[in-house]
């Protein structure tokens, strides 16, 4: 990479700091199999003045859900699931399944499959202010009180999906798209199905194979020091330390859980993380080690949502992607907002953490942060515009 893009790019991720956007990140750029640029810059801990490390671990967030849809598609390989399995069969309370459409129940007009959660298109609802998605805030109320009674909390990943087979739906299953719990509910059929807690069917199947050693649902005391604070802005109040649980996740997470969420609980390094991203991209393999097909990771980073779907997947810079297999897709670049390649994939997660595979330039982008509420935000746009100009 030329130095005045790695200039560009320092700048971007330093502007970013001073002005209260993050307190600190780290860029990963790798292009036919070797490391293009590293950045970092910022800190763990702001008022300790630690700078973030390469090592410095990081909480995932929702980019878990691109590890579930792996390990899913690992069972699909061994034919042990098939994405039409009605998971009433799985997990019995998923049976009879009630849509709660303004204010009234009614049962759903079909069962609920694997596809649906599979592409976030079941209606299935993370929390939320009223309706089924109240239903399901109450859930993660309880794994959020478990954590403050029991070390690592009380409900497990089964009991998780158990549950949530009771509670209501947010529309028919396959009628809309909305993002929720789907890939939770996928790490607990992982679990029932392998017949292995999902944290070790993982380790056993992913990060093992690709030496991805500091990669877990909760980080072992001799680690602890490595972790990046999470950070919040207040209004009219500088950057202070967000010390909540969102989605049940334990904060700081140094219990093993008995929740181990498939969709917001890993966390991982960006050199970790960067092993995963490489062995989609190279096909399914990584120095020689084959977790997946090259078939298999064509489907998972391929496939669109129906039109009616896709007019639900309308968030703000999401513009010319689709959505499948947890994953957004890049479809149409000419309506993105950001420089972009046309069958590009990745996701990101609430805190910051961001990945991008883009096949046509053999190329991944990996940004690793800790601010509440960030997701894609501002300096991710930016640096995608600075490495794809």
């Amino acid at each position: 990479m030329e130095k005045e893009r790695i200039e560009n790019l320092r700048s971007a991720m330093e502007r970013s700091v001073s002005r209260g956007e993050t307190a600190g990140s780290l860029l990963l750029v790798i292009k036919d199999g070797k490391e293009e640029c590293y950045l970092e810059t910022g800190y763990a801990d702001i008022p300790n003045k630690k700078p973030l490390k390469r090592d410095s671990l990081f909480r995932l967030y929702s980019m878990t859900k691109p590890i579930t849809a792996a390990a899913a598609m690992i069972l699909v390989e061994r034919g042990q699931i098939e994405l039409t399995d009605q998971i009433q069969y799985i997990f019995p309370s998923f049976r009879s399944m009630k849509v709660l459409e303004n204010g009234k129940a009614s049962r759903a007009t079909r069962d609920l499959n694997l596809f649906d959660i599979f592409n976030m298109t079941s209606g299935l609802s993370y929390p939320g202010p009223d309706g089924a998605s109240y239903e399901a805030g109450l859930i993660f109320d309880d794994i959020i009180k478990g954590l403050s009674e029991v070390p690592g909390g009380k409900m497990t990943t089964l009991e998780y999906a158990d549950r949530t087979g009771r509670a209501p739906l947010l529309f028919n299953p396959g009628s809309h798209w909305a993002y929720g719990t789907g890939a939770d509910i996928m790490g607990a059929v992982i679990e029932k199905v392998s017949g292995m807690p999902f944290g070790e069917f993982l380790k056993k199947e992913i990060f093992e194979p690709l030496g991805m050693n500091d990669t877990d649902f909760y980080v072992p005391a001799e680690k602890a020091d490595r972790l990046a604070k999470v950070y919040e802005t207040v209004p009219g109040s500088e950057m202070i330390e967000y010390t909540g649980e969102n989605l049940g996740i334990e904060n700081p997470p140094i219990h093993k859980p008995a929740f181990e969420s498939g969709g917001a609980g890993l966390i991982s390094c960006i050199d970790d993380y960067a092993k995963f991203v490489t062995m989609l991209i190279n096909g399914g393999e990584y120095k020689g080690k084959r977790i997946l097909s090259e078939n298999s990771v064509k489907y998972l980073t391929s496939g669109a949502l129906t039109p009616e779907q896709q007019k639900d997947f309308n968030w703000d810079g999401m513009q010319g992607f689709s959505y499948s297999h947890f994953l957004r897709i890049m479809n149409e670049p000419e309506k993105a907002v950001t420089i972009s390649r046309k069958g590009e994939y990745g996701w990101d997660g609430w805190l910051g953490c961001y990945m991008a595979n883009i096949p046509s330039d053999n190329m991944s982008i990996l940004i690793m942060t800790q601010k509440k509420d960030s997701g894609t935000f501002g300096l991710t746009r930016r640096i995608r515009n600075i490495i794809l100009a």
